[in-house]
């Protein structure tokens, strides 16, 4: 044995502890260089158990060691087990060509798509569920801060950004819910800014150039119109702060002391911010309705765009959500349903996409999805949101699943029909998804609601309209 052999073996202790189990002993050799254990059979004993202490031979573990490596020098336990370990392999960049082919419309549509596992993935996200618009979260919706976005994530979602031909006109971020810019309190008002403009700067980063925020709320501590002046200040400081991100305001449900339900609020916000053509709206039709608002028709549509007109302007107009509602008209519930299941029924989005006013802006559902956290383009799933997707792009008569079926844009033959047929596949994929999202782990509380199986320690959680609806911002969430 080699010198250097000797001396390694002479610093080794070892114990062995014996256990017996019908009549079969097995003893155990400890090596404090890497702390394994390491197995070694013994002669067979009487089935009495029994435990000794002995102590390994030098000689022995030194001759358990490796070869020496090529230097002459013998290569340690632990190194021989990190040499024995596999790379992971890196997962494949996905291609455009892999994704089924997205509908060629003026009117763009998507989902808000999730961005776990870093924000490129909402790039492949999107287009696994055809969509030509998408919507995501900059970094954690309900949290102050987060980590800054990595390089290589800034770099890979503008490379795939490119590669799968979206463009920043057509994908709209989503504020953070925690944010209330028309707080009195300074102190308050001043930590939703930071968020604020974090999210901004992060906006910029990406290359995107739509930002869409709720406005906020008085809290009950003020006016609205102090409130007002208060958010109007904040962009103005946010324009000085960015360079081009142009910031969205969405129009609200109208419950308790929130502000933005009313055309007249959005519009007196916008009347007092400097750089006017960095500032826009983002209609959602969910709180349209709920805040009095009846566009189920095309007579109760035209009139709606025709006060937004009056009170902001339709060259402000820069997005739209695309949601069902669960609750009545003028109720200020703001309870997501999804597309034709709701109380505006699919022929409310058939004379929204049938209108030249809403093309080739960013037009976002935030529908429940019935989906598990981070389901994407590599497990499957979003069958809801592909669904929705295909139905509202031939509402709109640009989906390839519709051509050579006869069914155009306007569905002008045999709408009622069409509407019906379309509004029952959403209802089936919906149905079998909720089923199926029951059966992974939920159970039917006397409600007749989907609740969460409880594990031991954890507080059960309801799975039904305030799980799914991720786009909702209470009254006590914009009190911080």
């Amino acid at each position: 044995m080699s010198s250097l052999s000797l001396r390694r073996s002479s610093r080794l202790v070892s114990s062995a502890v014996n256990t017996t189990t019908k009549g079969a002993q097995a003893s155990y050799t400890r090596a404090d260089l890497d702390g394994t254990l390491r197995p070694r059979k013994r002669a067979r004993v009487d089935n009495r158990a029994t435990s000794s202490i002995a102590y390994a031979d030098p000689e022995d573990v030194a001759d358990s060691l490796s070869p020496l490596t090529s230097s002459g020098e013998e290569l340690s336990p632990v190194l021989r087990k990190k040499s024995r370990q596999r790379k992971t392999a890196e997962p494949l960049e996905p291609k455009p060509e892999e994704f089924s082919p997205r509908a060629t419309s003026l009117w763009k549509i998507g989902p808000h798509v999730s961005s776990a596992g870093g924000v490129e993935n909402t790039i492949v996200n999107a287009a696994s569920v055809g969509a030509t618009a998408f919507a995501l979260f900059l970094k954690s919706q309900r949290q102050w801060a987060a980590p800054d976005l990595k390089p290589e994530s800034v770099a890979a979602f503008k490379e795939r950004m490119k590669s799968f031909g979206y463009s920043p006109a057509h994908i709209l971020p989503h504020g953070n819910y925690l944010v209330n810019l028309g707080n009195p309190d300074d102190e308050k008002r001043k930590k939703s800014y930071q968020c604020f403009i974090d999210d901004l700067k992060r906006c910029e980063l990406l290359g995107l150039h739509l930002y869409n925020f709720h406005p906020g709320s008085t809290v009950g501590q003020t006016t609205p119109e102090a409130s007002l002046a208060l958010i109007a200040d904040c962009i103005n400081r946010a324009h000085q702060e960015t360079e081009n991100v142009v910031i969205v305001l969405e129009n609200m449900a109208g419950a308790g002391n929130i502000l933005g339900a009313r055309f007249s609020e959005l519009g007196s916000v916008i009347r007092l911010v400097k750089e006017k053509s960095r500032v826009g709206v983002c209609l959602d039709t969910c709180h349209l309705f709920v805040a009095g608002y009846d566009i189920r028709t095309k007579e109760g549509w035209d009139a709606t765009l025709a006060e937004f007109e009056r009170e902001i302007g339709l060259e402000y107009l820069r997005g739209m959500h695309l949601n069902d509602s669960k609750a009545p008209l003028g109720s200020k519930k703001d309870r997501h349903a999804n597309i034709g299941l709701g109380e505006l029924k699919l022929s409310t989005f058939a004379h929204i996409l049938s209108d030249p006013r809403t093309q080739d802006l960013p037009l976002i559902l935030e529908t429940p999805a019935f989906d598990a956290p981070g389901t994407n383009w590599r497990t499957g799933g979003m069958d809801v949101w592909r669904s929705e997707v295909a139905v509202l792009h031939r509402l709109a008569g640009g989906s390839s699943a519709t051509q050579g079926r006869g069914e155009t844009a306007g569905l002008d033959t045999g709408t009622e029909d069409y509407l019906a047929t379309w509004t029952r596949e959403l209802a089936d994929r919906v149905g079998a998804a909720s089923k199926m999202r029951s059966a992974k782990g939920s159970k039917l509380d006397d409600k007749g609601k989907s609740v969460k199986k409880r594990r031991k320690g954890e507080v059960t959680k309801e799975v039904g309209e305030d799980e799914s609806e991720e786009h909702r911002c209470s009254d006590d969430e914009a009190k911080i």
